[in-house]
């Protein structure tokens, strides 16, 4: 989202985008600055609306350190393989951020 998945290899940002068509969750991780001026860009442009920042904190190693930005669109996929790759993705990630995501893709589903 924001200024594009290129934007976040340039600022040596990872992550996760997991997107239904009408919502997205977003974890995005990296510097400091770099971070706030994702989320800076994210917030002007005009096709978001009503973020909302589930998590602000400092972290001693990267949940999607492999990930440049990891994408799934919901609208062009089954619902039951969505949260099971998402499941596969966050195996080894904090157990309440894999909630999160767990529960928004399973979200999509239905």
């Amino acid at each position: 989202m924001g200024g594009g998945r290129g934007d976040n290899g340039a600022d040596a940002m990872t992550g996760m985008l997991i997107v239904d068509g009408e919502r997205c969750l977003q974890v995005v991780e990296g510097p400091h600055v770099a971070v706030e001026r994702t989320f800076g860009r994210i917030r002007r442009d005009s096709r978001h609306r009503a973020e909302v920042v589930l998590a602000r904190k400092t972290i001693e190693q990267r949940e999607f350190g492999e990930w440049s930005m990891a994408y799934r669109d919901g609208s062009h996929r089954d619902g039951a393989e969505i949260v099971n790759d998402i499941c596969s993705k966050t195996a080894a990630a904090n157990p309440n951020l894999r909630a999160e995501l767990v529960a928004f893709a399973r979200q999509m589903q239905g």
